[in-house]
């Protein structure tokens, strides 16, 4: 079928329905809803059998979804209506939830239902954008599929939905809380608002918006008091313990940072000053979430396992050099195999843009961020005391895709998205002219940076990219990742792989040094004289600005509107 995609952004769900539905032999479009005359040209050029809306803010055009069947894909189960379906469920504590399928019609949610799914909700209350990322975005894709399959049948005709009644959009009024309350209720208001739009509250005296909430462990202080601080978060006081607080926004529109979502301790400054920097508490476990530890190391037996989870996948220079140094006292243990596991929401998404964007030097910024991831992945290229498994639990981006592409071995959870270029006004760095053209090959290197556009496990796996998929539940994904990894540990097995890696990178004539000069050399150019816009894509990503127009590389061939030409992108460097 040709099916266009409507969507307000090409989001995660909208990724992973794309690369899905094309893998499935369908004809695949993009179209951003920038307006409503965009919108009704942009469907009639495409002239689609089929419109899905898989994440839509917008109201679909009556003459769009009077023409062409038209899909909206609901993050709510039958009978659920409203904007903010999510952060209901989580706020008031359901036990289930669903994703449906509707028609669209001329009231929103209203229309007859083509698919629902139900799923259970985790016990301790999800962040939103984790529910999202996971279970309703894998009921959602479920719901896709069988979309498809009847608007293939003639005979087929939606059921027509309850008349329920919408709910109100959740507004801060019903999110608010006061430090005093208990730390569970805090921690779920705050989740039930993470990423967007966040909880008000006041912090240090300075009035904010919190997100990446943590319980912390007992209680220590009075409601509301700046406790202590560790790797960006802040430990808050309630009325019955205490609760870590990663991310902030200003509220104040007067403040200089206002609008950008930063680590609590970035944002917060000098108002804590005579706050303590915490160590983990005597006896904690360094993996418990109250232990707030973004980067955790434990060893069984020949596996070593360096664990690092980095909100929405964002390494800013400290993140990176906390993690070099996990690699590096890793790297000295007497393991035969290192698994480099990222997080479920995601493994990375490259260098943090937004706090970039808060510096009052967003070019040196910029430079030492790119400097300290580089230093993360020379780490992995460079390890031949054991085999190096990146274990991508989570979607990556740009510069994350290619931090792990060093390692012996890439292992993928099935059902999360690659973008394996970089699209933000910047050439890109992270070694990837030295590990990308010796996974996939330098035309098919050349390709990906030059297509753009959003790669499956296994197509990811087919071209090389990645070399083992495992199953996409985490905790299944977890148990299949130990066993790959106990299997690679074999001695025998395990001192090839090292041998191997050792002699190619003796063979390599051209130094790992070399490529990042060359890297940087283009980089220098990005961040100081902004030659390909690397301000204005940044400031626009930061603040969430609308895009004008949907790329012409998601449109369905021949509906692209004409362009320059451009120069091309020096090829990627293999050998000197």
């Amino acid at each position: 079928m040709r099916i266009l995609l409507l969507v307000t952004a090409f989001n995660g769900l909208s990724q992973r329905t794309w690369c899905a539905l094309r893998e499935a032999g369908h004809e695949v479009g993009v179209l951003f809803a920038t307006s409503e005359g965009d919108t009704i040209k942009g469907v009639a050029a495409a002239k689609p059998d089929l419109i899905i809306c898989p994440f839509l803010k917008e109201r679909v055009p009556a003459r769009v979804w009077q023409r062409w069947r038209t899909v909206i894909i609901h993050p709510g189960p039958v009978g659920d209506r409203g904007p903010s379906s999510l952060d209901w469920a989580i706020t008031e504590g359901a036990r289930s939830w669903g994703v449906t399928a509707l028609q669209a019609v001329e009231e929103m949610d209203a229309g007859p239902i083509w698919a629902t799914r139900t799923f259970a909700v985790p016990d301790e209350p999800p962040r939103k954008s984790s529910l999202y990322g996971g279970p309703v975005a894998d009921a959602a894709l479920e719901c896709v599929f069988e979309v498809v399959e009847k608007a293939q049948d003639p005979a087929f005709t939606p059921v027509p939905a309850d008349q329920a009644r919408p709910r109100p959009p959740m507004r801060q009024a019903d999110r608010a809380f006061d430090w005093g309350d208990p730390t569970e209720q805090i921690v779920r208001k705050i989740r039930a608002a993470d990423g967007a739009p966040g909880v008000r509250a006041e912090l240090g005296g300075l009035p904010i918006f919190g997100y990446d909430a943590v319980p912390g462990l007992g209680r220590a202080g009075r409601p509301g008091q700046l406790l202590s601080r560790r790797q960006g978060a802040v430990l808050v006081g309630t009325g019955d313990g205490s609760v870590w607080l990663g991310h902030v926004r200003a509220a104040d529109p007067s403040h200089g940072r206002a609008g950008i979502k930063l680590p609590a301790t970035t944002l917060l400054g000098a108002r804590l000053r005579g706050v303590p920097h915490s160590p983990l508490p005597p006896g904690a476990e360094p993996e418990h979430p109250a232990a707030y530890r973004q980067i955790s190391y434990r060893r069984a037996g020949p596996v070593g396992w360096l664990t690092f989870d980095f909100y929405n996948g964002a390494m800013a220079p400290g993140h990176c050099r906390r993690l070099a140094a996990g690699l590096r006292h890793a790297a000295g243990q007497d393991t035969e195999v290192l698994v480099l596991r990222g997080g479920t929401d995601a493994f990375s998404n490259g260098i943090h843009l937004n706090v970039i964007e808060a510096s009052p030097d967003p070019a040196s910024a910029a430079w030492a961020n790119i400097r300290a991831m580089n230093e993360v992945c020379r780490e992995i290229i460079m390890c031949t005391r054991q085999v190096v498994i990146a274990a991508y639990a989570g979607s990556a981006g740009a510069g994350g895709v290619m931090l792990g592409l060093g390692a012996d071995i890439v292992a993928a959870r099935d059902g999360i998205v690659l973008n394996p270029y970089y699209d933000i006004g910047l050439y890109g760095s992270e070694l990837h002219t030295f590990t990308l053209p010796r996974r996939v090959g330098p035309e098919r290197a050349q390709q990906l940076l030059d297509d753009k556009v959003p790669l499956s496990c296994p197509a990811a796996r087919a071209i090389g990219l990645v070399d083992e998929v495992g199953p996409r539940d985490p905790d299944a994904y977890g148990e299949w990742l130990q066993a790959l990894a106990e299997r690679e540990s074999d001695g025998r097995t395990a001192r090839n792989r090292r041998q191997q890696k050792a002699r190619r990178l003796a063979a390599e004539r051209v130094p790992l040094e070399v490529y990042e000069a060359r890297e940087l050399a283009e980089m220098s150019r990005d961040m100081y004289a902004d030659r390909s816009g690397f301000a204005r894509e940044r400031h626009a990503f930061v603040r969430k600005v609308k895009p004008a127009a949907t790329p012409p590389r998601l449109l369905f061939k021949g509906t692209a509107p004409r362009r320059r030409a451009t120069v091309l992108r020096p090829a990627v460097p293999v050998s000197a």
